[in-house]
């Protein structure tokens, strides 16, 4: 497992058929068969690292068997400054090289970093931009009468599902992952 490649989409609902394409092209381009390539695919939020396949990804670098990342975007790794530069950090003193398709970059060395400090810092900014945008939004149809918000006590799946799969041995991640909700729905679901 020397080149790996990793995939991140913000929701279950969403395709990663496109970073896919963009990638494959990539490998291609650059002599490699994108089958003999590890992919990591994660469905879940950019803003911390505490994501199922990323663990698995670390838990490869960690072990020496990474030399290459490929990403379609440096944001799909991280949308956290801190969180993004000290995986870089970590992924480079460890001898791995971080490539980013569509930017066409390739992070290695002090100016790589600096790139990377810079791109990081414009994804954490996009993301709160975002969310400021969606609670002003919010904040406008609530006094306009239009946004009531979730009713207290709905849910999107059923709860009892959650408790159904976990007793089948499922993680809370493969769980929310199962029932198109987050992990946080799940454990929601399952305390509730």
């Amino acid at each position: 497992m020397k080149t790996v490649v990793y995939i991140r989409v913000s929701t279950v609902g969403q395709n990663e058929a496109g970073q896919r394409t963009e990638i494959e092209r990539w490998l291609i381009g650059n002599g490699i068969d994108p089958v003999s390539v590890a992919w990591f695919i994660d469905r879940e939020t950019g803003d911390n690292l505490d994501r199922p396949d990323f663990g698995r990804l670390q838990a490869a670098v960690f072990a020496g068997e990474v030399k290459t990342v490929v990403v379609w975007k440096l944001d799909r790794l991280s949308r956290s400054l801190r969180d993004g530069i000290d995986t870089l950090c970590d992924w480079l003193s460890r001898g791995v090289r971080l490539v980013s398709v569509t930017q066409q970059l390739d992070f290695a060395g002090p100016a790589g970093k600096m790139i990377a400090a810079v791109l990081f810092a414009v994804a954490e900014m996009e993301q709160q931009t975002r969310r400021e945008r969606q609670a002003a939004g919010i904040a406008v149809a609530k006094t306009q009468g239009k946004y009531k918000g979730r009713k207290q006590g709905t849910t999107k799946k059923d709860p009892s599902r959650a408790g159904a799969l976990r007793q089948q041995g499922l993680k809370d991640s493969e769980i929310a992952q199962a029932l198109g909700v987050t992990r946080r729905t799940v454990q929601r679901y399952l305390n509730g």
